[in-house]
């Protein structure tokens, strides 16, 4: 299993006065693209699910997550190690940690050593409680002045602004022509070849355009599921068929998700290739590979099957309509 074998100790950060000027920093702070995600855990619940999905919350995606029972966290913070992990996030801020309960800090300090996030645990009150200081006995922790980590400080430069996400169409159809050779009916077992490259090939897949290629990844970035969503932008990417991104193992994927190989031994439609993969899809492929690691550690299984067991998810067409992407229509007479 991906583990991080040094991760940093947690800090704990003291606001005594529950001061809401640390609460509004903390918040402020926030900013996945930079690696910075602040989480304030639901009022009332001592439930590790629901701290779980406020992570994903944080990360912009749809909870609760489906294809799992429904009582069962463990899915939910392995998807939510991988997404860290695909950011990537380096610094997790938990307001309101006096009040989680033992197995939501449990998890928490699991989820800091499978991705080696700095986790600071906001204490609004003097000192730790009993329970998150017997959580961190065995980790050890630094200790921290909210007036020294939270403040306007830690936020972005004015010279910096943050990216804001696209706009939410949803509602309009997108028609990508890479969705046209999706369909397949033949065989491509993957194979242990080194594949050439999609330019030595003089193969070229459709480009997205910037602006379509910004709506289309925030459509994705929904999705809790790494799999699904890192199947449909290989697809767009590559403009493979079914069976050619069928072939696709996490070790036929780059370390820094850059290329994807797709096998074809029959040479049915490109032949074995090594794909670039364009920015915008990088994170998904990334997030689809940490799955597998973080649940198996195996890295001869297929990328774009899901490691953790769903069921009841759509299929990669039915996703793409779901989400409003299909391939261009013909013209009505």
């Amino acid at each position: 299993m991906l583990t991080c074998p040094h991760p940093p100790p947690p800090v704990v950060v003291f606001d005594p006065g529950d001061d809401v000027a640390h609460t509004r920093a903390a918040l402020a702070m926030h900013h996945p693209a930079a690696g910075r995600v602040t989480i304030h855990p639901t009022p009332g619940t001592e439930s590790t699910l629901a701290l779980a999905h406020n992570l994903l919350d944080a990360l912009g995606k749809t909870t609760p997550v489906t294809g799992y029972r429904a009582t069962d966290p463990a899915p939910v913070w392995t998807l939510a190690a991988a997404w860290l992990l695909a950011l990537p996030v380096t610094r997790l801020t938990v307001l309101r940690a006096h009040l989680l309960s033992p197995r939501a800090l449990g998890d928490l300090l699991a989820l800091r050593v499978r991705t080696g996030v700095r986790l600071y645990l906001v204490c609004h009150q003097p000192r730790p409680s009993a329970v998150l200081e017997q959580a961190l006995a065995r980790t050890g922790y630094d200790m921290a002045d909210a007036d020294a980590v939270l403040s306007q400080d830690h936020q972005d430069p004015p010279h910096a602004p943050r990216t804001r996400p696209a706009a939410a169409d949803t509602s309009e159809w997108i028609s990508l022509p890479a969705l046209t050779t999706l369909t397949s009916y033949e065989s491509s077992p993957a194979c242990a070849c080194t594949a050439p490259t999609a330019a030595e090939r003089g193969f070229r897949p459709p480009t997205l355009p910037t602006h379509i290629a910004t709506r289309v990844a925030h459509r994705l970035d929904r999705t809790a599921h790494p799999h699904l969503a890192a199947h449909l932008a290989a697809a767009l990417g590559t403009a493979a068929s079914t069976s050619q991104l069928d072939t696709a193992r996490v070790l036929d994927l780059a370390l820094d998700g850059t290329t994807l190989t797709l096998h074809d031994r029959h040479n049915v439609r490109q032949g074995c290739t090594t794909h670039p993969v364009p920015a915008w899809a990088q994170p998904f492929l990334r997030a689809a590979a940490f799955t597998h690691l973080l649940a198996t550690a195996e890295r001869s299984s297929r990328l774009f099957a899901d490691p953790l067991g769903a069921r009841g998810l759509p299929s990669l067409r039915d996703f793409a309509e779901h989400l409003r992407i299909r391939p261009p229509q013909p013209r009505l007479r």
